[in-house]
């Protein structure tokens, strides 16, 4: 997937924030399969700031890779903010690094229901300090619509987590 003229301005400010503060991250991505990690390494010079990524689709990778409970997948679904949270929490951990951060949804075209609607995606941010959930509806864009504006919030918030 191509990246546009908005989210590679975006990843810009997130390596360059990044790297000022002289911090590393983490990501731990479902619905966008390493995308979020994508955008940040098309920046020359993201090795100062991007440890890597978890790439964890499947529930069983989220529980091997990154420590997301088993018992809390399948009382929420993956597609939730506790999960989405101890994803981010788990990542952190993990990498050892000073911000993680988190993204599962349900991109489609299938897998949505009334509940958890297709466009739904739960993003997690998490610092050695704190930790915030954002919630996302998107709607039914189309799979690569979705992904990218998964991508694009994303990079947002870690912006706002590191506002000057």
């Amino acid at each position: 997937m191509m990246l546009d003229n908005e989210t590679l301005a975006l990843a810009k400010k997130v390596n360059d924030r990044l790297i000022l503060a002289g911090h590393m991250m983490v990501t731990a991505e479902s619905c966008t399969g390493g995308l979020i990690a994508g955008a940040i390494t098309s920046v020359s010079g993201s090795s100062a700031m991007l440890y890597g990524g978890f790439v964890t689709y499947s529930n069983k990778a989220k529980t091997a890779m990154i420590d997301v409970p088993e018992p809390l997948i399948d009382k929420h679904g993956a597609v939730s903010e506790p999960v989405a949270q101890a994803m981010a929490k788990g990542a952190l951990h993990r990498a050892g690094v000073d911000l993680a951060i988190s993204v599962t949804g349900i991109a489609g075209p299938g897998g949505g229901s009334d509940e958890k609607p297709i466009g739904l995606v739960h993003f997690g941010l998490a610092t050695r300090e704190r930790a915030i959930h954002r919630e996302e509806r998107f709607g039914d864009l189309g799979r690569d619509m979705v992904r990218q504006a998964t991508v694009r919030v994303a990079l947002e918030m870690i912006l706002e987590a590191y506002a000057p």
